[in-house]
């Protein structure tokens, strides 16, 4: 039976694990639908945590060297088609304009679903020479893929992300960038989204098309599921041989030069959503909650109102010159005409980190009510200290939020990879029948497995039947041999993450 619920039209996540999901999605603000099926609408919370996103990945993107541009929206079907692999790959997710005005257009124009071949004709007319080199580009932008099964963040038609494209002189330092940039996503995950991650390498069935190599970090939700949530391509010379990128190196010798690409999309948003928030609905981390503090007026008489609001602009002062992870506090003071009781549940479903519940007898007392959304339904939750105390001590408190954020679900992942199925009967029977939602700690709850597999790439198709996939191919490798989950071969020695996914 669900538990009896303070906020209503939040389905319960062991109810209904994708219903939830929506709910939460639409209670908490953060989207609404559109007349069409697969664009949504971006409401200003949920376009408020990706600002933050935005920000503290444009500052890592920058301090590495790395330039913002803008590149077009549309790219000619024969540009398209210069790199095989890479349009195979896209095809079926491909959006098509093919008018302009009232006039049939001379050649198809694809909405970008990506930008390689766009980069790759601008960087045909520009390097010459090793000097030119790197060319160190990112842009901030929205893409279309059209999806045939839509969800807002997990899967949209068009979606908002950045993609980083680099040009490099020499093999080792295209593969350095990869790397980098894979590392400068699990830390962002990892430090800022309260979100842990596994690295790991995609096998060949898995990766980019057009990709040499794709690392991917791969993160795990309330339900068990992995999300993918930040990739990162190493292309080899392969587009610039396509594209016909040429320069002459230090020896005066004409040469291709080698590429990269990654991206991170809003995306990473639904995977906050799988990995904090509860069946009240949304949690976000300090570290990118739109507002850290909330301050609710409770006004029971009228007459009090103006004593109450001089007292919270009193309490507002006190918390300006704090900041927190470097930088000013967020306070919001909501002074809407709406109840107190219905403004707390508001932010509650938002997901606010402290929410402060400030009255007349606060204010002749100098207190504050103060409630912590992770505390919520515990004794701990709600606590009334002096105005001073709280001002003195926030910093810490928000701190203290994020890395409890961090920890439960650095548990979950831990405590929900499966390492004791080593053979193939095990592993058939195990996925066969995990099929559910269950809570953390279950043993029978579907969970990542981490096995074994030969590296034979046809054996992926064997995947299919148990809707799994393999997720990576971690870069922490334990050297042992064992059982191929896959093919029962006896002397596989690659260690791979198997689950169910996003």
């Amino acid at each position: 039976m669900a538990k009896e619920k303070k906020v209503e039209q939040i389905t319960d996540m062991e109810v209904d694990f994708a219903q939830w999901f929506t709910d939460v999605c639409i209670k908490a603000e953060l989207v609404d639908y559109s007349d069409v099926k697969g664009l949504f609408i971006m409401r200003p919370y949920g376009y408020a945590i990706w600002e933050n996103i935005q920000k503290i990945l444009d500052g890592k993107f920058k301090a590495t060297g790395h330039q913002n541009v803008a590149m077009p929206m549309l790219i000619p079907e024969s540009l398209l088609q210069k790199e095989k692999d890479h349009v195979e790959g896209f095809a079926p997710e491909c959006a098509w304009v093919t008018m302009g005005g009232s006039e049939e257009l001379p050649e198809r124009l694809c909405v970008r679903p990506t930008s390689e071949t766009l980069f790759c004709q601008h960087w045909s007319h520009i390097v010459h020479s090793w000097r030119d080199l790197p060319c160190l580009y990112n842009q901030w932008c929205s893409v279309v893929r059209w999806e045939k099964t839509t969800r807002p963040f997990l899967r949209g038609r068009e979606f908002l992300w950045q993609e980083g494209h680099t040009l490099h002189a020499t093999e080792a330092e295209a593969r350095k960038e990869t790397l980098q940039m894979l590392e400068i996503y699990a830390e962002t995950c990892e430090q800022e989204l309260a979100m842990p991650v596994i690295r790991g390498n995609k096998t060949d069935k898995e990766k980019f098309a057009g990709a040499e190599n794709t690392y991917t970090i791969e993160c795990m939700m309330h339900d068990h599921k992995a999300l993918q949530s930040g990739t990162s391509h190493y292309f080899g010379d392969g587009f610039a041989r396509a594209f016909d990128i040429t320069y002459t190196d230090k020896n005066n010798q004409q040469a291709y030069p080698h590429q990269t690409s990654w991206g991170l999309s809003t995306r990473v948003i639904g995977g906050l959503i799988m990995t904090h928030a509860d069946d009240e609905g949304m949690a976000v981390p300090p570290r990118i909650a739109p507002y850290q503090v909330v301050l609710v007026p409770v006004i029971k008489n009228e007459a009090d109102r103006e004593k109450i609001m001089a007292y919270i602009e009193e309490v507002k002062a006190s918390l300006k010159g704090l900041t927190p992870f470097g930088e000013k506090v967020r306070i919001k003071v909501d002074n809407r005409n709406k109840s107190s009781v219905d403004k707390f549940w508001e932010w509650t479903r938002k997901g606010a980190p402290v929410i402060c519940e400030i009255g007349m007898r606060d204010a002749e007392g100098g207190k504050v009510m103060v409630k912590e959304r992770l505390k919520l339904g515990t004794p701990e939750g709600k606590e009334i200290i002096a105005r001073e105390e709280f001002a003195r001590g926030l910093s810490e408190r928000l701190e203290n939020i994020q890395h409890e954020m961090f920890v439960r679900a650095k548990a979950r992942l831990e405590n929900n990879i499966r390492t004791d199925i080593v053979t193939h009967e095990e592993f058939e029977k195990y996925f066969a029948n995990a099929n559910r939602f269950i809570k953390d700690g279950d043993k029978n709850a579907v969970t990542f497995v981490r096995g074994k597999w030969s590296g034979d790439p046809n054996s992926e198709e064997l995947l299919k039947a148990l809707k799994i996939t393999i997720r990576c191919i971690p870069f922490d490798q334990s050297g042992s041999k064992g059982e191929c989950l896959l093919t029962g071969a006896k002397d596989a020695t690659v260690d791979v993450i198997y689950a169910r996914s996003y």
